[in-house]
């Protein structure tokens, strides 16, 4: 298992590019680039996180869901259209600097009349949408969120089933917004498990970097082990969640001595 700070724990405070240099800086060896607008998405921008993110490895590749993800989704031809044009423009940059996912919100569910998912159609659109991703070398990894597309357990699979290209995210922080235990999401995504997104939380409840709270990581490694998972745990918390960037490299030092107790 690899760990690695999300640059979404940057924002903010440093621009992608030189977050990318900070995390590289600071002896990071993982990230995940969090493109936050339109004038990110494409070669040119990610030629220059290539060039600054030194010998980083980039596990995934994050977007503000609502630029264009429900849309691809839509019903309307010329807004469809225009989603997957900004998607495909988004992988492109992506896979110049060396992405391997795009970590995946899908629709958003902030009305209270939300209709139930779907599975069969969802799941023709996650194929297209994961055909778009691949031309790319980018494979689709749909994360657990409690305001859009996957935001319970037991949706995952029945996608899966429909779309083998699909892989999951386990987000512990919106699990626990969700109301359900993350260890129902990671069964939900068993064997599927691309990255996983991590926090911690305090005694009040309040987020924190891993180490700084009252979470137990064994115990969520022995979990994400046992559902086969080996790949790349990232730190992703709120610029105002830690202090100093130092803060950072020292929680990914904890977060591999409880993977290594887990054994991963």
């Amino acid at each position: 298992m690899y760990t690695g700070v999300s640059t979404a724990s940057l924002f903010l405070r440093e621009m992608n590019e030189d977050a990318v240099s900070v995390l590289d800086g600071l002896g990071i060896r993982n990230t995940e680039v969090f493109l936050t607008t339109f004038s990110e998405y494409g070669e040119e921008f990610g030629r220059l996180i290539a060039a600054r993110k030194g010998s980083m490895r980039v596990c995934s590749v994050h977007v503000l869901n609502t630029q264009f993800e429900p849309q691809l989704f839509g019903a309307h031809p010329r807004a469809r259209a225009d989603a997957f044009a900004l998607l495909d423009k988004a992988m492109a940059g992506a896979a110049v600097f060396g992405a391997k996912h795009y970590t995946f919100h899908g629709i958003t569910r902030l009305k209270k009349n939300s209709v139930p998912a779907d599975a069969g159609k969802l799941a023709a659109s996650l194929g297209e949408i994961a055909a778009a991703c691949a031309r790319h070398g980018i494979g689709l990894s749909l994360e657990n969120v409690h305001w859009a597309l996957y935001n319970a357990p037991g949706l995952f699979r029945p996608l899966k089933e429909r779309c083998p290209a699909l892989s999951g995210v386990l987000d512990v922080k919106q699990a626990r917004l969700s109301g359900y235990p993350y260890p129902m999401y990671i069964k939900d995504m068993e064997g599927s498990i691309s990255h996983v997104h991590l926090s911690d939380v305090d005694e009040r409840g309040r987020i924190c970097l891993p180490g700084r709270g009252v979470f137990d990581f064994v115990e969520c490694f022995r979990r994400l082990k046992d559902a086969g998972f080996c790949g790349t745990a990232l730190i992703e918390v709120y610029a105002g969640d830690y202090g100093e960037y130092a803060e950072l490299k020292r929680s990914c030092d904890f977060l591999g001595e409880a993977a290594a107790k887990a054994g991963l």
